[in-house]
């Protein structure tokens, strides 16, 4: 057997933590693309580096997580300049992970378990500035202290506690809503769901807050809601007059997938016939709190979709999690 060469080893230690990379570097950009190519980067980076650079490196983890942070802010600040030219609302790239089935332990679905990678949850890191974004995950979701943090920035110390106080803020102005049990999750969706079946907009607005929000993102490229969508009754209505819109059968198409780790559908294409529209390719996840559904996303663009697990045909939105 080959005797593992230095490299094989650094190797070897990266892999250890590419799954924890990979969750850093997704929670900063919002896109599987990007924080896989991060990942790679970083690993170049480490390769590349003599062996007196490898030996000032105390702790590979953290070092390895200030390089992604570094390389996602020069990712965001480029995001933000092609974001202008983006057609409606922008939503992050949805990762999704059949219902029902064993978790697959691919890097990415294994990080989205955590609570903070949720789509509401990246809906609100969105918002913040490049800056503000890594300051505060970085500091507040992988303990990367300030002085690292305001290396990775270009800034003071001082500067990067002000933004990572302003991401914190803007999180806790937003008060996106925490997780909900998938079983609790599943009943209010299938109710939804067959009210919407049934045309019943009273069903339907019933289980929708007050301050219900429908997003859609398809960046012209399919069929959404261009603007957002506010209300119990507006939202209602919208999904009502769809089902009008398409070939009848449209609803119960929905598979239940997980969306972030969240309760979702997946709606397979489907070609136009009789006068009827052809229906895009979506995901779609909810936001659940006390009992109502307090917002919608709805993933339509096709270059957000290219990369997810499309679940098997022959699931029913009731379908159920076996325990």
């Amino acid at each position: 057997m080959a005797t593992p060469t230095a490299q094989d080893t650094l190797a070897a230690e990266f892999a250890e933590h590419r799954s924890h990379l990979i969750g850093v570097a997704y929670r900063l950009t919002g896109t599987r693309a990007d924080a896989e190519d991060a990942v790679q980067e970083s690993w170049l980076r480490l390769a590349g580096l003599d062996d007196a650079g490898r030996a000032a490196i105390r702790d590979l983890r953290g070092w390895l997580t200030t390089v992604v942070g570094r390389i996602c802010l020069d990712r965001l600040k480029s995001a933000a300049a092609q974001r202008e030219r983006y057609v409606g609302n922008w939503l992050p790239e949805p990762v999704v992970t059949p219902f029902g089935r064993p978790v697959s332990e691919d890097p990415l679905d294994v990080a989205v378990r955590d609570d903070g990678l949720r789509m509401a949850a990246l809906v609100v890191l969105d918002k913040l500035t490049p800056e503000q974004r890594v300051s505060f995950v970085l500091h507040d979701a992988f303990s990367v202290p300030f002085a690292e943090i305001a290396d990775a920035l270009g800034v003071s110390v001082e500067a990067a506690r002000q933004h990572a106080s302003r991401g914190r803020k803007a999180l806790a102005d937003a008060d996106p809503a925490p997780r909900v049990p998938l079983d609790d999750q599943a009943k209010i969706l299938e109710k939804f769901v067959i009210a919407l079946q049934q045309g019943d907009i009273r069903a339907m607005t019933e289980l929708l807050a007050p301050d219900v929000v429908l997003i859609g993102d398809s960046n012209g490229k399919g069929r959404t809601a261009r603007q957002l969508i506010v209300g119990p009754d507006k939202i209602a209505r919208f999904f009502v007059g769809l089902t009008r819109k398409y070939a009848p059968g449209m609803a119960e198409r929905g598979l239940p997938v997980l969306v972030n780790g969240d309760l979702g559908m997946y709606l397979p294409p489907m070609p136009g016939r009789d006068g009827f529209l052809a229906l895009d390719e979506h995901v779609q996840s909810v936001t659940i709190r006390d009992g109502k559904i307090v917002a919608i996303y709805d993933v339509v663009n096709p270059d957000k979709l290219t990369r997810i697990t499309r679940p098997a045909t022959g699931a029913g939105p009731g379908t159920r999690r076996r325990r």
